[in-house]
Order: structure tokens, then C-alpha cells, then sequence
């Protein structure tokens, strides 16, 4: 049968590199945005909003997909707010879609805020878990948006009979505009900052952080799982981490990423120094840089997302996640961290985004 895929924030870092693998693939893909993609070749696009039950069913109509995938969220000011758009646009999204009966199976991509805890209380002593993380970790005794999410999924399946998989990458790698979590886009945004002012590329984050081990999700390989647990029997109803399947230090990886910028790198020195403060005062300094180098995106804010590297690089402990699970099952992908990051910086070169 033709795979007729349905991909849910296809302008975002991950469904944007999904789009493009399942297309590499053959699949007949629609990219659902409220804001679609019109750049990416054989991508059909949908222009809908979620919270807009309404006007979703009627983008939707005569829409019959096979595989839906769901890379989309909304940032909101609380957890509770975060439980009632994101569990409700997930919803929305399946109630639409029941009556075609078309539905084989459904991926929901959620991350290790599964294992950390909701923004409201990420990483705090007392549900700090073992790491290296594994999916049989049991849920947190706090609400997050995550589990209502996946509850969503789980409630639909059982009602329409599709299969799911549940995939928790770690600070995901990839090129994207206008995105609430973009660690790599942001430290290129920062280290540009830092040649142009002659600043020293300091580490941002914690001590746990530059001492201890971390990984990272390039977004091409989680689409890459995303596509395989789709079409793979043993992976039907099943939870994955998903991780490049490297493990590095950031005292190592931090003076290779100042040097493809020709900055001096700065390591931890005892102190924290978040991006959100260093980085509060130079939108006009962006777009002057943007002017200067012809850029495509003056709006320094539309690029970096200082916020949520903060919240990555300042966490208290080493963070690693397993792949054990996937790798038994079959799924053999591996990714270089070091090249997640020099790719995406030379594609933001090429793009016009970064000098």
C-alpha cells in the first residue's frame, strides 16, 4: 500500500528534516503548519491550526493519511498551560482524523523533559533519575504536558486501532527559523556575536555540564527512526530514545565549535553565565550585523533561543540516554556530534542566516 504521511510542524527543526526523508523515500507527504513550507519539493502543504477544531477538519477534508506524525508543540507560560494546548492540540488533531478510518499508525515526538521533569520544575533535586535515562523509567510524579500527550496517543489508538511510537530525542541539532528550542542555530547566533565584538565564546552553562558526558539529537536521525519504527512490526507500540549514538564532554566539543569561527573559547570558570543575559541586549546589534552581511533573518529572536540552551547546558547533572532498545530492534543509525554541529553551521553559512 502507499504510504500517505501527515507530517504535524513540518516548518519546525524535525518535521522539516522528516518531511525531506520520507520524500527521499517515496512517501506521498502533506506537512501540516499553521504557517506551512513552501520550499521543500514534493512536500504538499496544509495550513491549519490545531487549537481550531473547526478549521482543522475542514484543511483536512479529503485527506485520508496512512502515518501521521506529530513534531509540534506550543510554548506556554505554565505547566498547566502547557498541559491544556499541547494534550488538546494532540487531541484535535486525532478526533479529526478518526472518522477516515485511514490511520495505520501514529508518532508522537515528546523528549527527556520525560525523564527530567516539565519546565516548571526541570531537573531539580529529589526526580533527578539514573542516567544513562531508559524508556522503562517510570513517569515523574509531576504533571507534564509529555504524559498527556502520550495519553492522547494511547487513548486514540485504542479507539481506532492504529499503532504508535513514542520517540524522546535529547537537544536536537538542525537547522530552523522561528523555533522555541534550537540549541545549535543559537550557540552559531552567539559565536557570530563573539567574532563580530571580539567577546570571548563563553560556556554558558554548569559545571555537570562541561565535566560530565551529554549527547545530542541530530534532526536528521530522528527522522530517520521516526521513518523506521513506521514501518517496522517490531517497533509498533513501543517508546524510543533517540540520540546520535556518541557520547562527548562539552570541555571537548566547546574550543572545536569556537574554532570553525576563529573565536577564543572560554570554559566553565566556576560561575554560570546564561545566555538569555548575554545574549538580552543585542537584537539591534544582530540586525546591524544582518545589514551588513546581506543575512536573511535580522530578528535575532527568530533565530536564538538562548532560554532553553540555558536550561540544556545548565543542568546539574551529566545527561545520556540509551539506545539499547531501538539498536536490538534494528535500528543501526549513527550520527558524529561533531558533524551535527560543523554541518549545521556551514548549511547556516550557505543559507544567508549566519556571515
Amino acid at each position: 500500500m502507499q504510504n500517505i504521511a501527515l507530517v504535524v510542524g513540518a516548518s519546525g527543526i524535525i518535521g522539516s528534516n522528516l518531511a525531506q526523508e520520507l520524500l527521499a523515500h517515496d512517501w506521498i507527504t502533506y506537512g501540516l503548519a499553521r504557517s506551512p513550507r513552501q520550499d521543500v519539493p514534493g512536500l504538499r502543504p496544509v495550513a491549519a491550526d490545531l487549537l481550531d477544531p473547526t478549521g482543522l477538519a475542514a484543511a483536512l477534508d479529503g485527506l485520508a493519511p496512512t502515518h501521521v506524525f506529530i513534531t509540534s508543540w506550543l510554548r506556554q507560560d505554565t505547566e498547566a498551560e502547557n498541559i491544556r494546548v499541547n494534550g488538546g492540540m494532540v487531541r484535535n488533531l486525532l478526533d479529526a482524523l478518526s472518522p477516515k478510518g485511514s490511520v495505520r499508525h501514529v508518532a508522537l515526538v515528546t523528549g527527556l523533559k520525560h525523564y527530567l521533569g516539565p519546565f516548571d520544575a526541570y531537573a531539580k533535586s529529589g526526580t533527578l533519575p539514573l542516567t544513562p535515562v531508559r524508556e522503562e523509567h517510570p513517569r515523574l510524579p509531576l504533571d507534564n504536558f509529555y504524559y498527556v500527550q502520550e495519553d492522547e496517543v494511547y487513548a486514540a489508538a485504542a479507539r481506532d486501532g492504529f499503532s504508535w511510537s513514542i520517540h524522546r530525542p535529547h537537544t536536537i541539532i538542525g537547522k530552523a527559523v522561528g523555533n522555541q528550542m534550537n540549541m545549535g542555530v543559537t550557540l552559531a547566533v552567539y559565536a557570530t556575536i563573539c567574532k563580530e565584538t571580539g567577546r570571548r565564546f563563553q560556556f554558558p552553562g554548569s559545571g555537570a555540564q562541561w565535566h560530565g558526558l551529554s549527547d545530542v539529537t541530530d534532526a536528521r536521525i530522528i527522522a530517520k527512526q521516526l521513518r523506521w519504527a513506521a514501518t517496522t512490526e517490531a517497533a509498533r507500540n513501543e517508546a524510543f530514545n533517540i540520540v546520535n549514538g556518541d557520547v562527548f564532554r562539552w570541555s571537548w566539543l566547546w574550543g572545536r565549535l569556537a574554532d570553525w569561527f576563529g573565536v577564543e573559547a572560554a570554559g566553565f570558570d566556576g560561575t554560570i553565565h546564561p545566555l538569555e543575559t548575554e545574549l538580552a541586549h543585542d537584537a539591534d546589534l544582530w540586525r546591524t550585523i544582518a545589514e551588513r552581511h546581506g543575512l536573511a533573518e535580522p530578528d535575532l529572536h527568530r533565530l536564538a533561543s538562548a532560554w532553553h540552551t540555558d536550561l540544556d547546558l545548565g543542568r546539574p547533572l551529566e545527561v545520556m540516554t540509551d539506545m539499547g532498545k531501538s539498536r536490538k530492534l534494528g535500528f543501526g543509525e549513527y550520527q558524529s556530534t561533531e558533524d551535527s554541529f560543523l554541518d549545521l553551521f556551514g548549511q547556516l553559512r550557505q543559507d544567508r542566516l549566519i556571515p
